[in-house]
């Protein structure tokens, strides 16, 4: 009797594996944990094979069935289903998917899904289903070109290292032996790296601060919005602060840098601590100290203090949530503070890991001076009338 979705539901798990039979050579295969596999099995040149059609219930019936009759049409056909499949896993977009599962783990999660995402969006179109070993140097110029047009030059350098990291990957696992992204390379004009616009001038800054402080938004934002210049650390460190990394004793944040993977130090001032502890009555009980406005467990998402600057009429060619670093970083040394202190604090850290390791509390009671001095310094600007 042919095979029904309640005969496969109601399939039990055995101690040794067994099959459900369907029809034309299409079987459910039960593993002893409860898996269920739908299996072809067919011959080809008087070879006896398995062609594996997917796994339920994430496959269908139905969907067995059009693959099993697929297979048996490509048998007819001449062309042997098995080989036909494994043509088609050299594709470029499938040893690229193998490519960034084996760097997952390397890298943030939000920096994987952003890798990832910018080649769903220029990459996988232009050469995702072409063989790999197919892909030549014009067809990866083409997935470069739109983007020298539009100007987008650092995108193209980024996405070009990166084919040409995939092709170095596939040409290890044997797919390949020649890397045609290495010739692209010089066919991409330099890119000028922009540093992120910030505000120097300490009568600029003041009217900053001041606008800061008159941001009509949501308390939380508000908050986020206070504390960021305070604190001038990454923006997407401020907006994933955690509650549990907040020593209000010791008045230190410590917290794991994401893009180094060290560990960091921040002093709080007296203003950060005050902020804090307003925010705390409202957030305390969530995991960031910023949530998401959909109570969703997130983080605030990482657009809010770019957006709030542009609500109070700062565009991004003017100021930017980064740029309140480089803002801090030019101050601070202008008033004589220690350049190896600010970097400290900045999070610059050496390459070398025990090096970073050691220094993350160095010039630490330095930097507790200076934190303070630059959250008073912050408050007279904001105050000062003139």
């Amino acid at each position: 009797m042919p095979l029904t979705d309640l005969k496969i539901r109601k399939a039990k798990p055995r101690e040794k594996q067994y099959k459900l039979y369907d029809e034309k050579g299409m079987y459910l295969l039960v593993h002893p944990n409860g898996s269920k596999y739908f299996r072809l099995d067919y011959r080809f040149q008087s070879r006896r094979k398995t062609l594996a059609l997917g796994v339920y219930p994430g496959v269908s019936l139905k969907a067995a069935r059009i693959a099993r009759d697929a297979a048996r049409q490509q048998i007819l056909s001449g062309v042997d289903p098995l080989q036909a499949k494994k043509a088609e896993s050299d594709r470029f977009i499938d040893v690229a998917l193998r490519w960034f599962d084996s760097k997952r783990h390397l890298i943030d999660e939000s920096t994987h899904r952003k890798k990832l995402r910018r080649f769903h969006l220029h990459v996988f179109p232009i050469i995702g289903r072409i063989l790999i070993a197919d892909v030549s140097s014009p067809d990866v110029f083409n997935v470069v070109r739109p983007l020298i047009r539009q100007k987008k030059l650092d995108s193209a350098h980024r996405i070009r290292a990166e084919i040409s990291e995939i092709f170095a990957f596939a040409i290890a696992h044997g797919f390949v032996t020649y890397d045609p992204a290495q010739p692209v390379a010089k066919q991409i004009p330099p890119h000028r790296a922009r540093h992120h616009p910030a505000l120097t001038d300490p009568r600029d800054v003041a009217l900053l601060m001041k606008a800061i402080y008159s941001y009509e938004g949501t308390f939380i934002v508000q908050q986020a919005l206070k504390i960021t210049p305070l604190l001038f650390q990454r923006p997407g460190e401020i907006r994933t602060m955690r509650w549990v990394d907040i020593d209000f004793a010791g008045r230190e944040w410590r917290y794991l840098v994401t893009k180094t993977g060290i560990h960091h130090i921040v002093p709080l001032s007296d203003q950060v601590i005050k902020l804090l502890r307003e925010t705390q009555q409202i957030t305390g009980d969530s995991v960031f100290v910023f949530p998401s406005s959909r109570n969703d467990g997130r983080p605030m998402s990482e657009n809010t203090i770019r957006t709030a600057l542009r609500t109070l009429g700062y565009s991004n060619d003017a100021m930017t949530p980064h740029g309140f670093r480089t803002l801090a970083s030019t101050l601070l040394n202008e008033q004589g503070w220690s350049p190896d202190a600010i970097e400290r604090q900045l999070s610059h850290m050496p390459r070398d890991s025990v090096r970073a390791a050691y220094n993350r509390a160095q010039y630490l009671k330095e930097r507790r001076e200076l934190m303070q001095s630059w959250s008073d310094f912050l408050a007279t600007l904001r105050e000062e009338e003139n």
